[in-house]
């Protein structure tokens, strides 16, 4: 299936402009207010999405918070969306796009009919190949460290046409890598964040740490 016939308008739009990031942080953490000061953190680092997952506590309210203060060009995603009841809170929340690391019967469809994207998880050729013909705007190839980019190389080669987006051990030292193995853009989980510093509170330290991400990825444009 080529990308015009499983993406169209609002959806298109959507994956063009995650193409054009380069790179999505994936926002996991334990504590509410922990995760809002990161969020604010990675903003003033210079990204223009970030993908906040709903293990973290308070996950639907920051998606809401997150989207009614950023302009319309900033991207808000919604992780881990593992059922379709969370999919459509997410969707009431604000979420331009879903992710979701495994095959969720009837999620694409879903954000779809709402102008939303999914990116649907796989990892062998078959999960994503039917993570595509289910309808996914680009697949999440997850664990990617499990294969690293010769892994993800391998799924390009067979699935030329498909957007893949390795999450899961991305980091500044090979997300270059994945990039030339054939990535359409990233995910980049909690490596986007400096933990200690976070922790102390050092939010000058956590802005330059995120923002070699966004250099990085402006780089490999």
């Amino acid at each position: 299936m080529s990308m015009s016939a499983s993406a169209s308008g609002r959806e298109s739009d959507l994956l063009q402009r995650l193409r054009a990031a380069r790179v999505i942080p994936v926002l996991r953490l334990a504590q509410r207010e922990t995760a809002a000061r990161a969020l604010d953190l990675l903003i003033e680092a210079g990204f223009r999405t970030i993908e906040l997952t709903l293990t973290t506590p308070g996950a639907l309210e920051l998606v809401a918070d997150l989207r009614q203060r950023t302009d319309p060009d900033f991207l808000v995603g919604a992780g881990t969306v593992l059922d379709l009841d969370s999919a459509r809170a997410c969707i009431a929340a604000g979420a331009d796009y879903l992710v979701s690391p495994c095959l969720v019967e009837g999620l694409a469809e879903l954000a779809r009919a709402h102008g939303r994207a999914a990116l649907i998880g796989g990892f062998t050729p078959s999960e994503v190949r039917a993570a595509w013909l289910g309808g996914a705007a680009a697949v999440k190839v997850f664990p990617a460290s499990s294969g690293g980019p010769s892994h993800l190389a391998a799924m390009h080669a067979v699935f030329p046409d498909i957007p893949l987006c390795p999450t899961g051990g991305v980091s500044l030292a090979n997300m270059a890598d994945y990039v030339k193995a054939g990535a359409a853009f990233v995910g980049v989980g909690n490596n986007v964040i400096d933990q200690s510093a976070l922790a102390v509170r050092d939010d000058g330290a956590v802005v330059r740490h995120a923002r070699a991400f966004v250099d990085l990825a402006a780089s490999l444009a």
